[in-house]
């Protein structure tokens, strides 16, 4: 069994994973359904290697699962929990999103 402190360490850690711009925009294209990755870099406008290494991160995490079909690999979401806490996050950004956009504490390093 976790430790508490495991536990809050491993909660952070998919927060990292999910703070990723390349990884959440794949993750909201997953949300309408399974896509290959040429579908995928259409819709997010990521490079295929770069979308792919993203896609492969999310898989060893077991966020997405992927299956074959004809000769394409394709993805979709592990689970609708995962459906789940990007509405969530929707929802707290109606309320918070304009103070979340304007601070300072949470930019981007270069």
């Amino acid at each position: 069994m976790r430790s508490r402190s495991n536990a809050l360490q491993v909660k952070a850690k998919l927060f990292r994973g999910l703070a990723d711009v390349s990884r959440l925009a794949i993750l909201e294209a997953l949300r309408r359904g399974p896509k290959n990755v040429s579908q995928i870099v259409r819709q997010t406008g990521l490079r295929q290697p770069n979308a792919s290494m993203h896609l492969n991160c999310l898989w060893c995490c077991g966020l997405v699962d992927r299956f074959e079909r004809g000769r394409f690999t394709y993805y979709r979401m592990m689970s609708d929990r995962t459906r789940r806490v990007l509405r969530a996050a929707a929802e707290v950004l109606k309320e918070v999103g304009d103070h979340i956009a304007e601070c300072a504490r949470y930019e981007e390093r270069a």
